[in-house]
């Protein structure tokens, strides 16, 4: 069987309804899991003391925000290519989990950094790169609602998330690109050096595996609810030519 035949609209909403439900259930135990343990059984850091605990909520969040705009540019060229419409509309619902995302770790972020640099922002490359992609998330949900036709939609759509992708990138690796800047390198690397402490490595792994399972189930759930959307248009449009 063909890899394109479950991205069939059908047989997406066979597959993706148990495999949401399984997701909707394991993500809370393992988010609770993962902050409760990281903030009551782990030792405050000798020089941030309480205040790095906040990684249980702004890496996982930040780690995803950037994913979630490399899973919508993968959705986009699957579309541009190919004339999907399932992942046009899995793009579409990837956005208001990635802007859930991208204001969460900018607000834990500005949080952190309060104690860290004495401020709760700064122009640092990362964090500047970080209000950009913010700012392409909104704007790739404005411009859906904005083109009344889908397929324009998801044309235009598409080609923003595109060039949205360099400041996803930026994101990711703007300390890499920079040797200035006030924000602090990976918190999670291949690099067993550059890892944050073992005492708060699977806390914090734990933790990344509740936003990742959160993110799968709300996609999944959103794209199931724009296939519905669009079969409603669909019979709609039908109706008034009959």
């Amino acid at each position: 069987m063909s890899f394109w035949e479950y991205a069939n609209p059908r047989k997406y909403m066979e597959w993706s309804s148990p495999v949401m439900m399984w997701c909707f259930g394991a993500a809370p135990a393992l988010l609770i899991a993962g902050v409760a343990w990281g903030y009551f059984g782990t030792p405050n850091a000798a020089r941030f003391e309480a205040s790095v605990k906040i990684i249980y909520l702004h890496v996982p969040s930040a780690l995803m925000a950037i994913n979630t705009w490399a899973m919508m540019v993968v959705a986009s060229i699957i579309w541009l290519v190919r004339r999907h419409h399932v992942s046009a509309l899995a793009a579409k619902a990837a956005a208001p989990v990635g802007i859930m995302m991208t204001l969460i770790a900018l607000i834990t972020g500005a949080i952190w950094g309060a104690p860290m640099w004495g401020t709760y922002w700064a122009w640092d490359p990362r964090l500047t790169s970080f209000l950009i992609l913010f700012l392409f998330y909104l704007g790739y949900v404005a411009l859906w609602a904005a083109i009344e036709d889908p397929d324009t939609a998801a044309d235009l759509t598409s080609v923003l998330c595109l060039v949205g992708s360099i400041f996803a990138l930026l994101s990711r690796y703007a300390v890499n690109f920079w040797n200035q800047g006030l924000h602090q390198g990976a918190s999670l690397s291949l690099d067993a050096e550059k890892n944050v402490a073992d005492v708060y490595y699977l806390p914090l792994l734990c933790a990344i595996a509740g936003f990742v399972l959160l993110f799968i189930a709300m996609v999944l759930l959103g794209t199931r609810t724009e296939i519905r959307l669009r079969r409603m248009r669909a019979l709609t449009l039908r109706e008034r030519k009959a």
